[in-house]
Formats: structure tokens, sequence, C-alpha cells
């Protein structure tokens, strides 16, 4: 059975104009994600990353060229976005926090109930419903801000490094955590990260970008079975092989964007 596509990008390319100049951040870029499958971008910083989840998420518009979401449902959202600064509400507890964009849907009050505790659970919140971020750790509150993007039931899922300022420690429960989720939901992921660790745990695929202007130039098919962790991702040879080629391109993109 053929994999259904859920994303597709076609020559996207978006300029930015600043007085007499202008910069190129993504450039022809062409792409299609199956429905839920889970893709990593990798590259050097400043190639456009954010940029493409921030025109999918219709917080950019392109400059040339064109995207689709496919519907699954009309009744869901498009998306939902992760950031890479917590994007919680500080003025609502960690319940209405997840609520959130369940109440903007107007959903029937038992439903959001029901969805929130259920993610809340997912994610070992429940004992904190009631708190407001500013009694929360950054690994808390990026639990709240994974919570919330998956209890809105959104058709796509866009994540811009949610776990860059986290520890070790939090950072490999709260990886676990989502793949946990994702592999009960089986939502459509484009996750940024710089990690190449990151990238192989989590990921179907990699698609490595150019430095600016931001371009795929190569794709990575991540086989490796799941369920995954980390301590197999690193005593893989395939993986092993993966992370040097990953680390090999990036070291050569940031080479580039230094001439």
């Amino acid at each position: 059975m053929e994999d259904k596509t859920k994303i597709s990008i076609k020559n996207m390319t978006k300029a930015f104009y600043k007085k007499n100049s202008s910069v190129t951040a993504l450039d022809q870029v062409s792409l299609d994600i199956s429905e839920g499958e889970f893709v990593c971008l990798v590259g050097p910083s400043g190639c456009g990353k954010t940029t493409l989840l921030r025109i999918l998420a219709g917080l950019e518009t392109t400059s040339v060229g064109e995207f689709e979401i496919m519907q699954g449902q009309e009744d869901r959202p498009l998306q939902s976005m992760v950031f890479q600064e917590r994007g919680i509400i500080p003025w609502l507890t960690v319940e209405d926090n997840v609520a959130f964009g369940l109440k903007m849907r107007h959903l029937p009050s038992n439903l959001i109930k029901e969805r929130t505790d259920y993610y809340l659970k997912k994610v070992g919140l429940e004992k904190f419903s009631k708190l407001y971020p500013k009694e929360l750790s950054g690994g808390m509150k990026q639990r709240v801000s994974i919570a919330r993007a998956f209890a809105n039931d959104p058709e796509i899922l866009l994540m811009d490094e949610p776990f860059a300022a986290l520890d070790e420690q939090n950072k490999f429960i709260l990886q676990e955590e989502l793949l946990s989720i994702w592999e009960e939901t089986k939502k459509t992921v484009l996750f940024i990260t710089h990690s190449i660790d990151e990238a192989l745990l989590l990921s179907d695929r990699i698609l490595l970008m150019s430095a600016q202007p931001g371009r795929i130039i190569k794709e990575i098919q991540n086989d490796l079975p799941r369920p995954r962790n980390i301590e197999q991702i690193r005593a893989n040879q395939q993986t092993a092989e993966y992370f040097i080629e990953i680390l090999k391109h990036l070291h050569e993109e940031v080479q580039k964007s230094r001439k």
C-alpha cells in the first residue's frame, strides 16, 4: 500500500527584504512527507529550518512556491507548533494551558476535560495541573507544551528544537515521552534539531539542509526498528555510520557559510 502524502511542498523560496538588500532563507525547497511520518530537519544555524516551519504554521508566507497540508478531518486544526522558547501562557494553570486549544475550538467540556487529563497523565503532570508556569522547571514547561500540542489533535505537529535548552537527563526523558505519544497517535511530525543523536533516535527520515540559502541536499532513511533508545542508537553500526555522515555534512556546510 502506497504511503499517503500529508505535507507537500513545491519549489518553496523565501526571501526577506530590508531597505536595499535581501536575504534568501529558503531556495527551491520541494518535499513530500507521508502521513504518520516523523521527519527531522538537520542543518547549520541560519539555514532556514525555522523559517520553513513558520511558513507551514502560517506565521510566514512564501515568496515563491506553494505547500499543502492534506486535511483529514475538517474539525481538526491543521497544525500545532512547539517552540524552542517555551510558549506556554504564564497566567494560565498547567491544566488550562493544555486545554487552551480545545477551548478555542469550543469543544464539549467533558471532551476537553477527558483529553486534557489524558495528556497530563501521559507527560507525568497530573499532580501539577493547578500550578502556574512560574512554579515549574524548564522540563515541566516543555511537557506542558507537548501535552497541549497533542491534546489539540492537529493534522501535523511542528517542533522547533523543543528540547535544546534542557539538560541531558530531562532531554532523554522527554524524548521517550514524545516517542511514546507519537507511537500511539502516529501524528505527522516535522522536527528541527541540531542534535544528531536526537535525530537518529526520533526520526523515520532525516533531511540534511545546506547553509544559507537553505536547500534540502540529502536525505537519510532511518530504518532502525522501533522502539528505540539512546543506547541502541550509539551501539548500532548503521546509525554510527549515519552519525559520521551527518557530522561531516554539518562541518562542511558550516565551513561554506564562513567563506
